[in-house]
């Protein structure tokens, strides 16, 4: 009986261990990004709206670089990023102004030439 309850309290404490270092390990990238607008589109990568948007996200990268960052995060692949970001459903888009502050969220695909209008307008924005 002592062995199986040192067994369980073994396990137990093995499975904190875990948790916990995976909790406090790589918490994801830095979002928003310091003093740069940002949008973040929160979806996977096997979802049909997220593929749909995924050559989108690539062209956007390229057309901002170096004046907004365009980030894809994978829920399906790291799940403590949808908690982190309040994701009730995916597709899930946020943008951020240069001072970090999330100003505007949409749920589902999303046209490039509306993000572009977000970003754009962001990017005024003193």
């Amino acid at each position: 009986m002592k062995s199986i309850v040192r067994f369980i309290l073994l396990a137990a404490v093995l499975f904190f261990v875990h948790t916990t270092e995976n909790l406090w390990a790589d918490q994801g990238p830095a979002i928003p990004v310091k003093d740069t607008v940002t949008m973040v589109d929160i979806g996977a990568k096997s979802c049909i709206p997220c593929k749909m948007m995924a050559p989108i996200l690539e062209e956007l990268k390229i057309e901002y670089v170096g004046r907004a960052a365009v980030i894809f995060i994978d829920v399906w692949q790291d799940r403590s990023q949808g908690p982190r970001f309040g994701i009730q459903a995916i597709p899930t888009q946020i943008f951020y102004d240069k001072n970090g502050k999330e100003v505007y969220r949409h749920v589902g695909f999303m046209e490039k030439e509306k993000i572009k209008k977000m970003l754009d307008k962001l990017l005024e924005m003193k």
